[in-house]
């Protein structure tokens, strides 16, 4: 499972460190839009990095945008953030509209870093930095 993340984003950084630290099993992988393989990833889901406000998961050749992106990551976590499908109850044009307003005032609210993120060196191989086939 791969999550493409803005790596300038504050709110962002803080889910992938929130990710670091629940995922037990250490199959979550990450790539920053701001990477090579970022861009490829979005550009293979049909997404462009310009104005881009969603997060991406891609599961094989499977991939989600949205709420239906963080609800499969949580259920990816194991328990009790599997607890989260809870989430699937709420229709999806209201789960979506909520993360679409998040997403458009994410810099406002939580603020924008003028680099990437750099992970810790125990985790650095989890976060695809170079060109790769996926």
């Amino acid at each position: 499972m791969i999550v493409v993340f803005d790596g300038q984003c504050l709110l962002c950084n803080g889910w992938v460190q929130f990710l670091l630290r629940h995922d037990r099993s250490q199959r979550i992988r990450f790539a920053s839009i701001q990477s090579a393989v970022g861009r490829q990833l979005l550009e293979r889901a049909g997404l462009q990095v310009a104005g881009l406000q969603t997060l991406l998961v891609i599961d094989g050749e499977r991939s989600w945008q949205h709420t239906a992106a963080i609800l499969r990551v949580l259920h990816a976590l194991g328990w009790p953030w599997r607890l989260a499908w809870v989430g699937w109850l709420v229709p999806a044009p209201l789960r979506d509209a909520l993360y679409r307003w998040v997403a458009r005032n994410r810099y406002r609210f939580w603020g924008r870093s003028a680099t990437c993120m750099l992970p810790a060196p125990e985790h650095r191989a989890r976060f695809l930095e170079q060109d790769a086939n996926l």
